[in-house]
């Protein structure tokens, strides 16, 4: 009786360290993805004033607090410099999607200051803090 308590037990234990890992992978390839959840469904947000694309729901100033100091990456992205405004960056990406990015001293600038259509990658923090930009 004993025994078999101990093999219910490890099975137990076992189906919640696969599950533990499981979670993690599946929740990171849907991020990958691009897919959001269904549940949540935002209005597209208004063209800027001065006629630039708006930023994708995911970057919108709504739903993310600026953030101007580093932290954990979050998300790396690609375009071309079409703003310098002091130390935040207007980048467009590939798609034509606008994304501000706060730059500082921390911020790791590799291959020298960054211009006015410059082609560049930056990693930045869920608070659009450019931790590296190239």
């Amino acid at each position: 009786m004993n025994m078999s308590r101990r093999n219910i037990l490890s099975v137990i234990l076992g189906g919640v360290a696969i599950l533990f890992v499981v979670i993690p992978l599946t929740a990171t390839a849907r991020s990958q993805d691009g897919k959001q959840p269904s549940s949540h469904a935002s209005a597209p947000a208004p063209a800027g004033g001065d006629g630039s694309a708006s930023e994708p729901a995911s970057l919108s100033s709504s739903a993310v607090q600026p953030n101007r100091k580093p932290g954990p990456a979050w998300k790396t992205i690609g375009g071309t410099v079409k703003q310098i405004k002091g130390d935040v960056y207007t980048i467009e990406d590939y798609e034509g999607n606008q994304i501000h990015l706060y730059v500082s001293r921390e911020t790791k600038q590799l291959r020298g200051n960054k211009q006015v259509g410059d082609r560049v990658r930056a990693e930045i923090t869920h608070g659009r803090f450019a931790n590296s930009i190239q």
